[in-house]
Formats: structure tokens, C-alpha cells, sequence
């Protein structure tokens, strides 16, 4: 696999700190997962995992689907664009376009830092023939970026818009960053369901994250900086409110590129993803700190939680 550019650079600018007598490279930022169609095929094959897509996915669509009907009870307008935040392959979107065509005007609109994921979730909607699906340069955008992205899909018809931020997509961002950069999109009579991992302890989520598939996803990253499937371990810890999905080096290791050198050392950790995870408490007050009208629901385990969030 060749090294990419932007993922070498961005690791020289960043740099590591010293944690005790670890150095730890900080790579966990979700614009780095989708980089290459490879990455983007690798998030969308975790389906096919049986513990992730219990645990997650499945658990989402069941809390969907209970409570599709009272969602829609509370929509007044006659017409809504279904904004897809972090799209994916679009089958999430699909249950609720699929319902929500019943009684209103809809559009679809998937946003995603993927062409690949805007793609596949495009072509999927587009199979319902239900929905318009509005695809142009701006659905390619990284999250920070929503505020200006989703003015541009409202239209005198399609004044109000219905965001769905699902996944556990929450947990890859500091929450109040994330939240206000979604709250400033939004307009009186905007909705916005949130899907996000509940925890009940620090460690609950550390064995489903140590999982094969999820590791062959990530592990993308730290190769295609010009390591090897031999020089790293795969890890998980749960450290400052969050999981952390780590790669350990196992031996020391000079890699050269554009007249730049990078040098790990054995035991060096390089961090890939993570996935912050909140209490039931913690949750519903991140919440309510932006949005003046939250409605939850919970799986029956209290594991997953639906947010309902109304400006």
C-alpha cells in the first residue's frame, strides 16, 4: 500500500506527546477515516459484523423504527429536507424516507467528507423512487462546515430541514463543538435526532471495540503513513470520557518520504479513532444545553439512545 500525502503530513504536524514513557500519536480524527474507496468500503462492511451490528446498528433501526410514528406527529410543516450528517450508505435514512413519504414532501440531502458514502447512499435512496435526492459539490463537507452547507438546501418549498447525526457519529467529535456547529445550521421548526452510545461504566465498551473488522477498518490509517501489518498491535483503552482505538509499534521503525523522515519507537501508541460515550445524565444534559426541546428514548438495556432535539 503506497503512503498518502495528507495523512503523512498531518501526523509530522502533529507531532506525539509524552504520556509518561509512551509517546502517543494523535490520529483520531474521522477525516482521515474515508480518505481512500478501500476505507470508506471497510466502514460500511462493519455491518456484516454480528457485535457491532447488534450492539449499534441494530439497536438504532429497532429505536427507529418504535418510534417512527410519534417522530412524525411532531413534524407541522408539509415539507422537509432529510439532512443525512455523516451519510454513510444511506440505509438508516431509508426508513425514515420510506415512512415519511407517506405524509410529507421530502427530500433527501446526504452529506458526508466522502464522495464514496455520498455516492452509495445516493443510489441507494434513489432505488425507493420516493424521494428527490439533491446531490451537488457542497454534499462533500466535513462536519465543521454544516452551517454553510445545509443554507444552501433550503428553497422557499423546502424552508425546514429534519438532520439525522446517527451511528454513534456524536462520539467521534468533543460534544459542544460538534452540537454548535449542527445548532447554527438550524432554523425555528428544524428537527434533529441524534443516535449515540449510553455508558453505564468506564470499561462496558472496551471488548465490543476490540473487534477484527473494526481493526482491519483502522488499521488503514497507520498503514498508509508507510507502516506494516507486522510493526503494530491493535488495542483498545478507555481513558478522558472516551475509547480510544489505538495502534501499538512493535519495534523501531524510520520511514522516509517527500525528504521527510518519521521515526517511531517500540512501544509507541498511535491513536486512530475514538468514540466518546456519555451517561444517561451526561447525554440528556449536552443536550439540553443546546437545544430547548429534547425528547429521549433508550434501548431496553440502557446501552442506546434516541434524542429527539427540536428548535
Amino acid at each position: 500500500m503506497g503512503i498518502n500525502n495528507l495523512i503523512f503530513n498531518e501526523i509530522l504536524k502533529r507531532g506525539y506527546k509524552q504520556e509518561g514513557k509512551t509517546r502517543i500519536w494523535d490520529l483520531s480524527d474521522s477525516k482521515l477515516w474515508y480518505l481512500t474507496s478501500k476505507q470508506s468500503q471497510g466502514f460500511l462492511d462493519l455491518e456484516k459484523d454480528e457485535t457491532y451490528n447488534q450492539s449499534i446498528i441494530q439497536t438504532e433501526v429497532d429505536l427507529i423504527k418504535n418510534n417512527l410514528m410519534s417522530i412524525i406527529g411532531q413534524m407541522k410543516a408539509r415539507a422537509y429536507n432529510i439532512i443525512d450528517v455523516g451519510c454513510g450508505d444511506g440505509k438508516k435514512a431509508s426508513l425514515f424516507i420510506g415512512e415519511f413519504s407517506n405524509y410529507l414532501n421530502i427530500r433527501y440531502c446526504p452529506i458526508d467528507i466522502s464522495s464514496y458514502m455520498v455516492q452509495k447512499a445516493s443510489e441507494n435512496i434513489r432505488k425507493l423512487k420516493v424521494s428527490e435526492v439533491l446531490e451537488f459539490n457542497w454534499n462533500i463537507s466535513d462536519f465543521e462546515n454544516l452551517d454553510n452547507v445545509t443554507v444552501l438546501f433550503r428553497n422557499p418549498i423546502f424552508k425546514h430541514h429534519f438532520m439525522l447525526f446517527l451511528g454513534n457519529t456524536m462520539g467521534n467529535f468533543a460534544s459542544n463543538n460538534i452540537l454548535q456547529t449542527i445548532r447554527k445550521s438550524m432554523k425555528k421548526g428544524d428537527f434533529l435526532l441524534v443516535g449515540n452510545g449510553i455508558s453505564k461504566s468506564d470499561t462496558d465498551w472496551i471488548q465490543e471495540y476490540k473487534d477484527n473488522n473494526i481493526k482491519k477498518w483502522l488499521i488503514q490509517v497507520p498503514l498508509l503513513i508507510g507502516l506494516e501489518e507486522s510493526d503494530i498491535e491493535y488495542d483498545v483503552r478507555y481513558k478522558n470520557n472516551k475509547i480510544e482505538e489505538l495502534f501499538v509499534v512493535q519495534n523501531n521503525k524510520t520511514i522516509e518520504h517527500m525528504d521527510k523522515k518519521l521515526e517511531f519507537k517500540k512501544g509507541d501508541m498511535i491513536i486512530t479513532g475514538i468514540s466518546y460515550k456519555y451517561t444517561k445524565y451526561e447525554f440528556k444534559n449536552i443536550l439540553n444545553n443546546f437545544f430547548p426541546k429534547v425528547r429521549i428514548v433508550y434501548d431496553s438495556n440502557d446501552t442506546y439512545a434516541l434524542a429527539l432535539c427540536i428548535v
